[in-house]
């Protein structure tokens, strides 16, 4: 049952790397992106429990507050021993663990010796850290992501996520989610014949985390330079930002280091 006090508080903004204090009995309630997440501290352990919500599109906000209330009793919990007296949660954004498939909804043309800038919103994964020391309890996406496999046979390539985008050419017109990072991916077509962009792999495990003063998280821009056909093409990742991200911080690292200068190689799986 939903206590008066309950019924009283009303939701706040979420925000990234900010701790948040707990005292025992208390759970601290999310809502964004398509998931639910109550956290909860009890004298020697933290409970952490999670659903996927409908789609919303025009949800924007990530919600939160502090409540004594539990969601059903049939919602899978899980467990972590206290790792020291510390009350406090943090969490932590990061990209995911694998490569991301990107496929526009309508493909795009990039005539020969041209090139574009589109910008993703990437879906990020939470990193829950508990007590003093920040220790790691768990990650988990903030939706079901979808799987794909990328290569030229079943034995020989690699399983990534796939995701879909509207692969937008105007920054203004990307939706600001605080569950989604926005990633510059520029495609140089120096061949003489046009490129059809009907999908691209985006290296998310090596692309780190920034946060501008508006709370919006950006990726390093990613180049992707086609020279003679779509099995040859050079992908590199910018050592800081684009000026539009505006003045930001390290907020995650990347979960891979890549080559000195951002250069990745060679990579014949970029356009699938």
């Amino acid at each position: 049952m939903t206590t008066s006090l309950d019924t009283q508080r009303t939701m706040q903004d979420g925000h990234w790397a900010t701790p948040y204090a707990l005292e025992p009995g208390q759970t601290q309630y999310h809502e964004l992106s398509h998931t639910r997440i109550w956290i909860t501290l009890l004298d020697q352990e933290w409970l952490i429990r999670y659903q996927r919500m409908p789609e919303d599109d025009n949800q924007e906000r990530w919600q939160q507050k502090v409540t004594h209330t539990l969601p059903d009793a049939d919602l899978e919990v899980q467990r972590f021993v206290r790792p020291d007296d510390g009350s406090q949660v943090c969490y932590l954004p990061a990209m995911s663990s694998l490569a991301t498939v990107i496929r526009p909804y309508q493909p795009l043309t990039i005539p020969a010796e041209s090139e574009c800038t589109i910008y993703v919103g990437t879906l990020l994964w939470m990193r829950i850290q508990a007590g003093s020391k920040g220790t790691h309890l768990m990650e988990l996406p903030l939706a079901d992501p979808s799987l794909t496999w990328v290569g030229r046979t079943t034995m020989e390539g690699e399983l990534c996520y796939s995701a879909a985008t509207f692969a937008r050419l105007v920054l203004e017109a990307v939706p600001k989610r605080p569950w989604r990072a926005i990633t510059p991916v520029r495609i140089v077509n120096e061949r003489q014949e046009p490129l059809l962009l009907e999908r691209f792999n985006l290296p998310t495990p090596l692309l780190s985390l920034h946060r501008n003063d508006k709370g919006q998280l950006w990726t390093p821009r990613v180049t992707v330079t086609c020279e003679t056909d779509m099995n040859s093409a050079r992908l590199k990742i910018d050592q800081s930002l684009i000026a539009a991200a505006g003045q930001c911080e390290l907020i995650s690292p990347a979960r891979e280091q890549t080559a000195r200068g951002g250069l990745v190689r060679a990579y014949d799986r970029i356009f699938g």
